[in-house]
């Protein structure tokens, strides 16, 4: 697996597709690898014609690690309370910086931007603090950053209390089992337990970061709201979410679709916090759609 040194850090990433095709950035969210990309979706953005570059962000799959010792439960459930509470090693604009090092090494100057709950986040950053280098941007079940919008569901917080608490598993089995459960919670009624398994198995044998979940979500939390710097874009803008979503309400899709100017906007009926293969078509299809626009405007 390749890598790329941005500041002291190790970011490994993967390509797909032609070189000389058309560039597009697959950033993933909170905790989770780039391998967390279903195969066909990377496969049908391939099909339409872009260059893939997916990436693990810092502290999880192949990436470097943040030193310093674990965040306390306390640590966490402050940042919960409060933005000004919240302690954090990196912020949201950090790992932006991060992905925007990877497309420098490999010589992209633009490129249409895919981000996934945390990834969504952070590709709204990049395109906020680095416009030239996105020629698009898609923000699937993500938020602004303005926690009146996309909450967590109630019912998931004692599930989200425990993790913080409970010894992280050492056997590969249970970790596995652990992961499938931990996606099924979030997941809508389409989700697919047997490639959920085959995924989750793949990311375990791939790197172990017990961690890596508790900084990002530090990162999400101590990082500012960014509806003011969304409200100034000026890139051709989707924006994806479920219905029913329990991890980042739907409140977090619309209300980054209000504050992007020109925005256009895909909800899913039967979609939680995952990526229902019987929808990866529609979704292909409206990114390749937006690309289009970048195009017709350049």
């Amino acid at each position: 697996m390749p890598t790329v040194t941005v500041g002291q850090l190790d970011i490994a990433y993967e390509t797909d597709g032609p070189d000389d095709a058309e560039p597009l950035l697959l950033v993933m969210g909170l905790g989770t690898q780039l391998v967390g990309w279903p195969e066909d979706f990377v496969a049908g953005l391939v099909e339409r014609g872009f260059r893939v570059v997916r990436v693990d962000n810092r502290d999880i799959g192949l990436s470097s690690r943040t030193d310093g010792p674990a965040p306390s439960r306390s640590t966490v459930l402050k940042a919960f309370v409060h933005r000004r509470a919240a302690e954090s090693e990196y912020l949201i604009s950090d790992m932006a910086d991060d992905a925007a090092g990877v497309l420098d090494t490999l010589g992209i100057d633009r490129a249409h931007v895919v981000g996934a709950s945390m990834g969504g986040m952070i590709a709204q950053q990049l395109a906020i603090s680095r416009p030239e280098r996105v020629l698009s941007l898609t923000s699937i079940m993500s938020t602004t950053g303005d926690r009146r919008y996309g909450r967590v569901a109630p019912r998931l917080l004692p599930t989200m209390a425990r993790s913080l608490t409970v010894p992280r598993p050492t056997d590969e089995e249970e970790a596995v089992r652990l992961g499938v459960e931990g996606w099924r919670i979030i997941a809508g009624p389409l989700f697919d337990e047997v490639e959920m398994e085959g995924m989750v198995r793949t990311a375990v044998a791939r790197a172990t970061s017990p961690l890596g979940g508790v900084r990002h979500l530090l990162a999400i939390l101590a990082s500012p709201d960014r509806t003011a710097g969304l409200r100034e874009l000026d890139v051709p803008t989707l924006v994806i979410h479920g219905l029913v979503d329990p991890l980042v309400d739907v409140s977090g899709g619309i209300a980054t679709a209000r504050a992007v100017p020109g925005s256009r906007m895909l909800l899913f009926p039967d979609m939680g916090h995952d990526l229902p293969a019987s929808r990866r078509t529609e979704m292909l299809d409206a990114i390749a759609t937006n690309a289009g626009r970048a195009a017709r405007v350049s």
